[in-house]
């Protein structure tokens, strides 16, 4: 046992020091780090960050002064958590500003020696934050005990005190019920009492990245005279909230989940954290869709939050539907009546016709974000939306339907007693429609086998050595296939995985892994290697890259086109690092606020999670290079990823967690997917052909590459029983394993011999299937390589 755990701390240690620039020249590393993070992606990072604020409560107190010095509690204002931990954080960012580097910058008064106190109590050893290691990441800092003498003192010279609560979150494991993590500590509690009962008034800040308990709320009233949450900001940070504090930009962000009284309120909380599974017995019923009927159990609502100012909708249309294009579309003009200029998001739901099939009171169609509208003036914005959003999916004959009745469209307005909707128009179905039928979902058995048998790629029979080599397939002068059917089993085999570790040589440092031209004979043949980086909150190498706002924040700021351009400034960043395809965005869905990587994900909705990935993808891509959306599907808990099976009702599974996949898929075209780790519906997304297959590719068209996360478990298909790990793989339609080898312990490339045992023989994989999966390896490389 103490060898296996030496060995498992060394190679630890090995996948850290891949991104922590172990070994290198650190000066040489920022330098590098700051020319290529322009000025430009520092801004909209900044941007990004503020708009994503979302004001939960205000009685006027917020924007602060400037000039009238505030006293700020909680150590977090130093240690300040700038994007969660793991594959989806560790950025080597060149600099990261917390909120007392903030109030700096912004020449904003303060109380230096509220500062000093947590300054000095924070720099004895003992109390220095614990960063914890893979897996093993800290829920929050212990809060320093607080002396109410200071904080009597404080007040004398400071009418309004900003107490900030911060907590993490990580890949690899979930947060907890418990104090520190889901709930405040008994210390966050006595500062908030203290200093509540010192100050005239109180603002919380809460940094965060997952929605955490906020019952607490009422216990305080009106002694809490604003809450902001901040979430994790990425490296501007400090700036960013500073920005929205003290009215430079005013909060224009959105609650992308909902805020409910208690955790036991979440429909999901009976049904998460199974060691071998979680039965999704709440059905469609997740987040918002399972609250509208329950308003007692919400403090705040999905959508939620206030501004600086207030907006009124002047004009309107009922949404008109398009038969053509099977598409509804409708404008809406947003009146800025208040005093403060600022941007708004124009929400629109539809209330679905009672019927049959049951349905929650309401659904997100569209949103819009409007520009920075002065006070007195107006903007129009237009929203579209495939009438598939408003549609229910009826299990009974496997389709997508619009049942008869009346469809309502509401908009969403908010204001300090909470969330409200107003009718715009409405939808008349005067019988019910198929919008699209959908294929059965076996996941196993004889129908499956026989699903394949029949679907089985014809193969290219093998040519030998004609010459061709890839630059004559670029230049459009030979065909892939004719290419391809030079190729050896052995340069197949090569094409369907990775170089086999992390950080490969062939890659830029700290890769996450490479595949293509992994072995001399490919490159010989003019295939380059692909080089792939972690992710979702900026590239994850051995340099300095930019930290983004983790990817909660992004979605609350409900602003499509920022997202875009964020990642249009990332893209740059990869091409000047010579990295090809970023492993972003991470888009499962938030079924429940205790999973530990929801700071990655998006939203509690499929719209919203859909959208901004489609942002992503729509940003990178349009640099050329290539997004990889993860983790299709199901990926809603850390705890026994590799082993839990996600069980879901093929009703939810198609409207809530893979809705948002589609969306993106047919929105933006990603040229790459990631399966997820767990199982569903007792298969392995990375052997799921009804996945990866009939879904993904037969129903949404998507062409692109599919890619495993990194490694995968160990099985033989229950269909084909001579096929078994990489073989089984290839025959579901995921393309490549990631990064390569199936053991996490090797350097080295060793081969598993799987994909390549039984092809050619009986019941054994066909040249054909192999072949496919490098056809959509060099499909990836011709796109990434078109504008060169």
């Amino acid at each position: 046992m103490n060898r296996l755990k030496r060995t498992a701390g060394k190679f630890i240690k090995k996948i850290v020091d891949c991104f922590t620039g172990t070994g290198l020249d650190q000066a040489l590393m920022k330098a590098e780090g700051e020319a290529a993070c322009d000025g430009r992606l520092s801004e909209v990072i900044r941007l990004s960050a503020a708009e994503g604020c979302v004001l939960l409560k205000n009685d006027g107190t917020l924007p602060l002064d400037k000039d009238k010095e505030i006293s700020v509690f909680g150590r977090t204002q130093f240690d300040w958590f700038y994007v969660g931990y793991g594959s989806g954080g560790n950025v080597n960012a060149p600099y990261k500003v917390n909120l007392v580097d903030g109030l700096e910058n912004a020449g904003a008064s303060y109380n230096k020696a509220v500062a000093d106190a947590y300054r000095s109590w924070i720099s004895v050893p003992v109390n220095a934050a614990d960063e914890g290691w893979w897996g093993h990441w800290p829920f929050s800092h212990p809060e320093m005990p607080l002396d109410p003498a200071l904080v009597k003192k404080a007040a004398e010279t400071s009418s309004t005190a900003v107490c900030v609560i911060g907590r993490a979150a990580g890949e690899d494991r979930d947060n907890k019920l418990k104090k520190g993590s889901y709930y405040l500590t008994d210390e966050e509690l006595s500062m908030l009492k203290t200093v509540t009962d010192a100050f005239e008034k109180t603002v919380v800040i809460l940094d965060v990245g997952n929605i955490i308990d906020m019952s607490w709320t009422g216990q305080f009233g009106d002694r809490i005279s604003a809450i902001l949450i901040a979430w994790l900001g990425g490296m501007e940070s400090g700036n960013a909230l500073c920005d929205v504090l003290f009215g430079a930009v005013s909060p224009s962000g959105k609650l992308p989940d909902t805020i409910a009284e208690n955790y036991s309120d979440y429909a999901s909380s009976p049904f998460f954290g199974g060691k071998k599974y979680n039965r999704y017995s709440e059905d469609i019923f997740v987040g918002y869709r399972y609250f509208d009927a329950h308003p007692e159990k919400v403090l705040w609502r999905f959508g939620y939050g206030l501004s600086y100012t207030a907006f009124e909708v002047q004009e309107t249309d009922c949404p008109e539907y398009d038969a053509g294009n099977g598409r509804f579309s409708v404008s809406v003009t947003v009146k800025n009546t208040g005093k403060a200029a600022a941007k708004e998001v124009v929400r629109l739901y539809c209330r679905q016709a009672p019927g049959r099939l049951s349905k929650p009171d309401r659904v997100l169609a569209g949103f819009a974000k409007t520009k920075i509208i002065a006070p007195g003036e107006s903007d129009t914005v237009n929203i579209t939306f495939d009438r598939k959003y408003i549609s229910s999916f009826d299990e009974a004959i496997h389709a997508f339907v619009i049942e008869r009745g009346q469809y309502v469209f509401e908009l969403q307005t908010d204001s300090p007693s909470g969330a409200g909707f107003v009718p715009i128009g409405t939808y008349d179905c005067e019988e019910e429609t198929v919008v699209e039928h959908c294929r059965t979902l076996f996941f196993s058995g004889p129908e499956l086998k026989k699903r394949i048998l029949d679907e089985l790629p014809a193969g290219i029979n093998y040519a030998g050595d004609n010459g061709i080599v890839f630059d004559d397939v670029r230049a459009a002068h030979e065909k892939p296939d004719s290419f391809i059917s030079q190729l050896s089993l052995e340069e197949l085999e090569a094409l369907t995985r990775g170089h086999g570790m992390m950080d490969s040589p062939l890659g830029t440092p700290g890769n996450a892994g490479v595949f293509g031209g992994i072995i001399p004979s490919l490159r010989e043949k003019g295939i380059r290697p692909v080089t792939c980086a972690d992710g979702p909150a900026g590239l994850r190498l051995k340099k300095y890259a930019a930290l983004m706002p983790c990817g909660t924040a992004l979605a609350a700021s409900w602003n499509e086109e920022l997202v875009s351009e964020i990642h249009r400034l990332i893209a740059k960043e990869m091409e000047e690092y010579g990295v090809d395809m970023q492993l972003s965005p991470g888009m499962n869905i938030h079924r429940n606020p205790l999973c530990g990587r929801n700071f990655e994900y998006f939203s509690e909705d499929p719209v919203l999670s859909g959208k901004t990935g489609a942002a992503v993808v729509r940003g990178v891509q349009s640099a050329g290079r290539s997004s990889c959306p993860k983790h299709f599907a199901c990926n809603n808990q850390e705890t026994k990823r590799n082993t839990n099976d996600s069980l879901v009702y093929e009703r939810a599974l198609r409207e809530i967690y893979l809705r948002n996949f589609e969306i993106t898929v047919k929105e933006a075209s990603p040229l790459a997917i990631m399966t997820s780790y767990n199982k569903v519906n007792g298969v392995w997304s990375h052997y799921n052909y009804d996945l990866v297959t009939t879904v993904l590719r037969g129903e949404w068209g998507f062409s692109g590459l599919v890619i495993t996360d990194w490694w995968m478990k160990k099985s033989r298909s229950p269909e084909f029983p001579k096929l078994r790990d990489n073989a089984y793989r290839v025959r579901a339609g995921v393309d490549v394993l990631m990064p390569g080898n199936m053991s996490r312990m090797r350097r080295r490339f060793v081969s598993d011999g799987t994909l390549l045992k039984t092809v050619g023989k009986s019941g054994g994989i066909t040249p054909g299937e192999i072949q496919q999966s490098a056809r959509r390896v060099l499909e990836l490389i011709l796109a990434l390589d078109k504008d060169k």
